[in-house]
């Protein structure tokens, strides 16, 4: 879509990235580090500086304390780090990876490179709560892992207090372990993240993954990390160092410095992005859509069915015509079987400029 959007010149709100760079100690951290050297491999489990700047991390806002020579290991991005952990304990066809539907797309990609049946969990329009019966189906003796993305891609939504209990007590009576992709934690709104590991006996069978992209909007860096129990993460590490190896040198002591920055910067981007996604949902309001207030992340839903859309793919191919604006259809995050539960829902990205977004809101009016 991001290629639609160069080629029609339309105002890109599909791909979820932003279109400003980070805090200049980041910036500048980085260019320092590859003034000095820092350009060959790093420890394999990423530098110590790092690692003990993500150890921080956890203590700080979260009350955990993973031991940074151990517990701590440092990916190529969030999404290497889930590929290394379903490949690390998924043993074939008879094990089952437990998913909410929909999902980040890599999810199902990794799930097959491992072997596992794909299990999902539907979160429906508009709230993308999972109801708790349709969770108590899926986890069962032949799950394996359950891979949660809480605050949710592509939905926004942030899992209820309820939703994360019953998680851990199926985990726990069925003997799974819980994998958390929470790249999007600094990005939730009117609330605090509230990370699965910090559950009452869920640190022992949870691994956090998360990483800096979403954060300090650095997509492009690819640091990411997972945390945990020192047997688990030496696990994923046996299958990550035969995957890339390591990555990002000159990046890890930058993002060790921004681990570091004030409160205020983090309740910053928070605010930031919440005043982003307002601004974006009063407009597709106002276009004509029906829209799912997201509670996090980079994202807000919208349903065209009021605009006369059936397909949100087809929406989504004409919609730069239409209206000079990109977007993604909620299918894309589906599995096959399900993309009719999702036909005319559109996911927005509200990780851009202001003026961007507002542009784009005018253009849709055009929809009216």
């Amino acid at each position: 879509m991001s290629d639609l959007a160069s080629r029609t010149g339309a105002v890109n709100l599909g791909q979820g990235f932003p279109d400003e760079d980070g805090p200049a100690l980041l910036l500048e951290t980085a260019r320092e580090a590859i003034a000095h050297g820092a350009n060959q491999y790093p420890p394999g489990r990423g530098t110590l500086e790092l690692r003990t700047a993500i150890a921080d991390h956890q203590a700080r806002f979260y009350g955990l304390h993973p031991d940074p020579e151990r517990e701590v290991l440092v990916t190529a991005g969030a999404t290497e780090a889930i590929a290394a952990t379903l490949l690390a304990f998924v043993d074939g066809p008879d094990d089952e990876v437990v998913v909410f539907e929909p999902y980040y797309d890599s999810y199902a990609a990794c799930a097959a490179l491992s072997g596992a049946r794909l299990v999902t969990v539907p979160l429906r329009f508009p709230d993308f709560q999972p109801d708790l019966d349709d969770l108590r189906a899926a986890v069962g003796d032949r799950t394996r892992i359950i891979l949660v993305n809480d605050p949710h891609n592509p939905t926004g939504v942030v899992f209820s207090p309820e939703v994360r209990a019953e998680l851990m007590r199926l985990a726990e009576r069925h003997d799974a372990l819980v994998v958390t992709d929470e790249v999007y934690e600094h990005l939730v709104f009117d609330a605090s993240h509230v990370p699965l590991a910090t559950l009452p006996g869920a640190w022992e069978r949870t691994l956090s993954i998360s990483s800096a992209g979403k954060t300090f909007s650095a997509t492009g860096w690819k640091i990411g990390w997972v945390s945990g129990p020192a047997p688990l993460v030496d696990a994923v590490l046996a299958v990550k160092q035969f995957l890339t190896y390591v990555n990002g040198g000159p990046f890890q002591p930058a993002v060790a410095a921004g681990l570091g920055l004030p409160d205020d910067f983090f309740a910053g981007i928070a605010a930031t992005m919440q005043a982003k996604a307002r601004l974006l949902g009063r407009g597709l309001r106002d276009a004509g859509f029906a829209v799912s207030a997201p509670a996090g992340s980079y994202f807000t839903v919208a349903d065209a069915a009021p605009l006369g859309a059936e397909d949100a793919a087809a929406f989504c191919r004409a919609l730069p015509e239409r209206a000079g604006v990109v977007a993604i259809p909620l299918t894309a995050f589906a599995s096959p079987a399900h993309r009719r539960d999702y036909a005319t829902l559109v996911r927005f990205a509200a990780c851009k400029r202001t003026t961007v977004i507002e542009e784009a809101v005018t253009r849709l009016q055009r929809l009216r």
